[in-house]
């Protein structure tokens, strides 16, 4: 999504923040349904895959979110995401059909606008950049910051590890994965104006020889949250001719049965040195050995 668009989303969720005068951690979403006299239910029955329910009869707009992960922060977010269908322009015409209702999956597992949007929304409005950053640059780096804005912020690790690499200043990148399989990927706009590197694409192959790929080898590790952490290269996950060390931190995310993989310490090299590194290999004499 392009970070223009990004900003509109943002914009919308600032403005809401603004009315209500909510300018500290964590914003608490169940507050704004209330204060628009929105009915908030949780649902234990939700169907695989659905984050929550919009739904509108007459001139009264509800929210169910799903509690089967017993997850606090999913919860939240599931919440913030359906305010987003709310407050953003043309998303209930074009989602509340006939029926008055609309399933959402929210989480960024989704390639449908309005969900993207929605998620854009929540990650803004629960973890709104004006206070969100003051706090990160006090944070660490890596599993370490994420697990301590996910603390101050009430969001689950993998919203906030999504947050992290968005409004950082460092080169890093996160993945989730599934078993042998990559769901999805967020680069720092730093490591994305990197040259010369390729960008991890959905459904790809988990790198053989990762401490992610180790780690997923074992279910019982996503299950239990456990966690790990090695030495890396850039290379393995991002391709290039460059071999650069970087740090892994992999941690299981429990009943969601996924895998949060924390890329980070990347130390890029200077691309104009790559350069001339490059320019001086094309004029080296070659020789068969």
């Amino acid at each position: 999504m392009a970070p223009a668009h990004n900003a509109v989303t943002a914009a919308h969720a600032e403005r809401v923040l603004r009315d209500l005068s909510m300018a500290s951690l964590p914003i608490d979403p169940f507050a704004i349904a209330r204060k628009h006299e929105i009915l908030v239910q949780a649902k234990g029955d939700a169907r695989p895959g659905i984050s929550g329910l919009l739904m509108q009869v007459g001139s009264s707009v509800g929210i169910m979110y799903a509690t089967h992960l017993a997850n606090e922060g999913y919860e939240r977010f599931s919440v913030a995401h359906e305010l987003g269908h709310y407050f953003l322009p043309g998303h209930i015409d074009a989602l509340l059909g006939e029926g008055g209702i609309h399933e959402s999956q929210a989480g960024f597992v989704s390639g449908d606008r309005y969900e993207r949007e929605a998620d854009d929304f929540a990650a803004s409005l629960l973890m709104p950049r004006s206070l969100f950053l003051p706090a990160l640059s006090k944070a660490g780096t890596g599993l370490e910051a994420v697990e301590q804005m996910h603390t101050l912020c009430k969001t689950s690790l993998t919203a906030t590890a999504i947050r992290v690499t968005q409004l950082t200043r460092d080169p890093m990148a996160i993945v989730v994965s599934t078993g042998k399989q990559i769901d999805y990927c967020f680069m720092s706009d730093e490591l994305k104006e990197f040259r010369g590197i390729d960008w991890i694409r959905k459904r790809q192959l988990v790198p053989q020889g990762t401490a992610t790929f180790e780690f997923n080898k074992n279910p019982k590790n996503v299950l239990n949250s456990d966690r790990t952490s090695a030495e890396s290269d850039l290379q393995d996950w991002f391709g290039g001719n460059r071999s650069v060390e970087i740090c892994e931190e992999v941690v299981g995310l429990g009943a969601y049965g996924k895998t949060l993989t924390i890329l980070h310490e990347i130390d890029l090299p200077d691309e104009q040195d790559e350069g001339e590194e490059s320019s001086r290999d094309s004029w080296s004499p070659k020789f068969h050995r």
